[in-house]
């Protein structure tokens, strides 16, 4: 769903002023727009989209989640201030950031985060292309990096129009996840579904659940389906543990179907797309991924 802006605001330290000052600005949000004076010195970041954006765009952080999961974030050197799911309010607090910025698993922590510092929820939603585009130009504005923002957004727009331009008239895909020995289906309006919206991708089967875990589905549906392309991410993987989906995925059952058969099953980097879905890099890891596994 693309977002839709209102006035609804967050976090009533950072809007209980009685007249907005000359110097600040409005930005968009996941719950609305909200005022607020550009290039906040001292900023938490709880959301894994949001860190790779705004590190994309060179913004530092204090603090940040225990654990971030991709690579490519792995040099961040701010404080830990708890997880992705609960927050360590002390260890906030202890900071004293003059924003926070919430999203996706720590978006239900808005309200609470809000007491300590002003805090914008900055979740990617399921249009997760218009959205993530939204966010580097938001974050842009807010940390007076327009220029370095308008740089990403057209490195995005080449990579997607390579992506596209790779993925025409190669046929249909079925996107999975595996969970260990459990198979998920994501279609059009799921996490992954931007795959299908943004490439043109067509679906293998369509009205597939929407919902964040997907359709549980078996060995025999994908069989039944019979795909062109199978996309697979592995959350074993996205979540530190031993990949599991090569073994999952080893049956006759898929072995059978057209896209085994033409060694056309794809296994993207997990945790950029299931831990940081949405951030400027994630999303060019993906696009690159997906480029060359149809040209190859």
């Amino acid at each position: 769903m693309i977002r839709t802006f209102c006035a609804a605001f967050i976090g009533m330290s950072l809007f209980a002023t009685p007249a907005v000052m000359a110097q600040d600005i409005q930005i968009h949000t996941a719950q609305g727009e909200v005022t607020t004076a550009p290039s906040p010195a001292h900023v938490v970041a709880l959301d894994i989209a949001a860190i790779d954006t705004l590190t994309a765009l060179d913004v530092p952080l204090v603090g940040i989640p225990d654990k971030l999961y991709v690579d490519y974030l792995g040099d961040l050197t701010a404080e830990p201030v708890g997880t992705l799911f609960e927050p360590n309010m002390e260890a906030l607090a202890n900071l004293g950031p003059d924003l926070i910025i919430a999203g996706g698993r720590s978006a239900a922590k808005v309200q609470a985060l809000s007491k300590i510092a002003p805090t914008i929820d900055m979740t990617i939603g399921e249009d997760t292309v218009a959205d993530a585009k939204a966010n580097i130009t938001t974050y842009g504005v807010l940390f007076e990096k327009q220029d370095k923002a308008a740089e990403l957004l057209a490195a995005m727009d080449a990579q997607l129009a390579e992506a596209k331009a790779a993925t025409a008239g190669k046929g249909n895909a079925l996107i999975l996840m595996t969970n260990g020995p459990k198979v998920s289906a994501y279609g059009r309006g799921s996490r992954f579904g931007w795959v299908h919206t943004a490439l043109d991708v067509p679906e293998a089967f369509e009205n597939l659940n929407p919902e964040v875990h997907g359709d549980a589905v078996s060995f025999e549906f994908i069989a039944e389906v019979n795909p062109d392309w199978l996309i697979v991410v592995d959350r074993s993987v996205a979540i530190g543990e031993a990949s599991s989906a090569h073994t999952t995925l080893d049956n006759p059952l898929v072995a059978g179907t057209t896209a085994a058969q033409n060694d056309q099953i794809v296994y993207l980097s997990a945790a950029p797309l299931y831990i940081a879905g949405g951030g400027y890099t994630s999303l060019s890891t993906t696009l690159a991924e997906m480029t060359t596994a149809f040209t190859k």
